[in-house]
């Protein structure tokens, strides 16, 4: 099933939201990612639900290592999305070639289709622009050579993960506790400390925060740094695993818990003492929050599906159960759910394209508004919607097995 074009809200949105130009552009991109989102991606994911990451912590010779070995299903789906420019797309030739950039909508309309097959995946493979955007505003030249090249393949060969490992055991969101220390070695730093909940936990590229020795308690004490998973001489960073958490959904991102020890890390900004360690962190923070209203819309759009789907097919008493007056009203209010959601986060992908391409400052100004507002609405929305949308599927919603149940347990995760 191709989920772009089975969706005449999102091609109502597309029409409304991108220029004719863009449109004609848009158009092959979008019946692509709809046939790979709402074919073998969508297979793919009832597979790494059920198979999530696995922490390798030493090999047959008892040295550590602390590999994530990942299902043949979820790397496959993560080559499908490099390939198909899900990170790369609007730095490839192909946009070069245009001579305009690719739309911003455009780009959430494929991390839409995506959240409708696995939230986990949008999550594993979506830090990466915010991290690349980190190092591209506040990384030294030498950084962006070194890893926006990859952070922006249009392959999979050579495409690096982004990951976020801000929060520690301690303070959760309060980052102004933030304990881990940093210390100056020559060209770049070394942290100690422990992250709680490190989000895709493999990945090559990470974002932290950490407190330079000798800086101020709280929020003003706290530095931005970028950690690679390997040293600039190619041996393995100072990262532990401590283990990989069992969560209640999104299965197929590895969320875990870690140890810096001497870990190699590059500071973002010109002054670790600035004070702006946190405000720049929140720049790719509020680029999550985006992506994650994204996976509650996306949500709340197959739940839809799902239920109208399943009514359409299911009999009861002698009808289907499409023709009780009292299930259609349901099924009218997941997709009121469903199209609110989606109207929200193509507003603030409409936003992020006037402000970061044509420059538009008052639209800036709105993001920093709408966008965390977006994400609470849009998540309750995706949680409201698969609630609804399982009780239309009755019992059979309730079994792993069909695909509700899944929905569910992301949704939630969301909020």
């Amino acid at each position: 099933c191709n989920w772009y074009e089975v969706d005449p809200n999102l091609q109502f949105l597309m029409d409304r939201l991108l220029e004719q130009g863009d449109r004609e552009f848009a158009e092959t991109w979008l019946k692509r990612w709809g046939a790979l989102c709402g074919g073998p991606i969508a297979e793919r994911a009832e597979r790494t639900d059920r198979h999530p990451p696995i922490l390798e912590r030493y090999d047959r010779w008892g040295e550590e290592i602390d590999r994530v070995e990942h299902d043949p299903a979820a790397i496959a789906t993560k080559r499908d999305l490099w390939n198909a420019g899900f990170n790369g797309l609007p730095y490839s030739e192909v946009a070069k070639e245009r001579g305009r950039p690719v739309p911003a909508p455009l780009m959430t309309a494929f991390s839409y289709l995506l959240a409708q097959a696995e939230t986990g995946m949008l999550c594993a493979v979506g830090m990466t622009p915010a991290v690349a955007h980190l190092i591209e505003r506040h990384g030294s030249e030498e950084l962006k050579a070194r890893f926006l090249p990859h952070l922006r393949a249009m392959n999979f060969e050579d495409a690096w993960d982004g990951s976020m490992f801000l929060t520690e055991k301690t303070g959760g969101s309060d980052l102004g506790t933030v304990s881990t220390v940093a210390r100056p070695n020559g060209d770049h730093w070394l942290l100690e400390g422990t992250k709680w909940f490190c989000s895709n936990v493999d990945g090559m590229v990470i974002a932290t925060l950490a407190r330079p020795e000798g800086g101020k308690p709280g929020i003003k004490g706290v530095a931005a740094f970028i950690v690679p998973r390997f040293r600039s001489d190619g041996t393995r960073n100072g990262l532990r695993i401590r283990r990989i958490k069992e969560k209640l959904g999104t299965r197929a991102v590895p969320t875990a818990e870690v140890d810096f020890v001497d870990a190699e890390a590059y500071l973002l900004g010109d002054d670790p003492f600035d004070g702006k360690g946190i405000n720049r962190a929140m720049e790719m923070v509020n680029i999550s929050r985006a992506g994650v209203g994204v996976m509650g819309a996306g949500i709340a759009r197959r739940s839809f599906l799902e239920a109208a789907i399943f009514a359409a097919n299911r009999e009861a008493f002698g009808r289907t159960l499409t023709d009780w007056p009292i299930l259609r009203k349901d099924l009218l209010a997941i997709q009121l759910a469903s199209e609110s959601a989606a109207a929200l986060i193509f507003e603030v992908a409409r936003l992020t394209h006037l402000h970061d391409h044509l420059g538009d400052e008052e639209a800036g100004r709105l993001l920093r508004i709408l966008t965390p507002l977006v994400k609470l609405r849009a998540t309750r929305q995706g949680l409201t919607a698969a609630s609804a949308a399982l009780e239309v599927l009755g019992g059979n919603g309730y079994i792993e097995n069909w695909p509700m149940a899944r929905q569910l347990r992301d949704a939630q995760c969301h909020t």
